[in-house]
């Protein structure tokens, strides 16, 4: 990813090419320009809010707030940052993606049902040119079949599907090594 340094100098600057003193006194302080610490967007579409009350045995016993948690505790330990954001409303989720993607690095969505009919939110995502991964709890490919239809996948880099909450992590985990592998000499 990006260089780490040993303490003191261990960090990474909160704004993009922000200057960071790493050593020196005085007259010979050396000025870096650092990267911000990677930002991934976690949106969850409709009726996602109800995770963990709504149909455990096809979306399984995790509420949202553990897949978030989960999510960015991951991302810590891989040293980038979660934005997450739920709305039961396109328009909501399209303000959020217009608002957050320039300060971010990509993107992993469970649209819920948008999945199948939400091309303005689709037409976001392209325009916000960051990397997407689609994400679904249960497999929508073996459910009723207008589940099997993704209006978003084609857009995105993959989908997840099936795997329950780990496909989250598992999104997560693409996205950081896919920019990682980007930012390489």
């Amino acid at each position: 990813m990006w260089p780490m340094c040993s303490p003191p100098y261990m960090g990474v600057a909160e704004n993009p090419d922000q200057q960071v003193n790493v050593g020196g006194s005085g007259a010979q302080d050396q000025l870096v320009t650092w990267p911000r610490k990677m930002r991934i967007l976690l949106i969850n579409g409709p009726n996602l809010n109800r995770l963990g009350q709504r149909d455990p045995d096809l979306y399984g016993n995790e509420t949202l707030a553990d897949i978030e948690k989960m999510v960015s505790s991951r991302a810590t330990e891989l040293g980038a940052d979660v934005v997450t954001f739920q709305s039961n409303g396109e328009g909501d989720l399209i303000d959020f993606i217009q608002g957050a993607a320039e300060e971010a690095d990509g993107i992993v969505i469970n649209p819920g049902a948008l999945t199948h009919y939400g091309y303005s939110l689709r037409d976001a995502l392209t325009d916000s040119s960051l990397p997407v991964v689609e994400v679904h709890l249960s497999n929508v490919h073996a459910r009723e079949n207008f589940r099997h239809r993704s209006v978003i996948s084609p857009i995105t880099r993959g989908q997840v599907v099936g795997l329950g909450a780990i496909g989250y992590v598992h999104a997560l985990e693409y996205l950081v090594r896919q920019a990682s592998a980007a930012n390489q000499p």
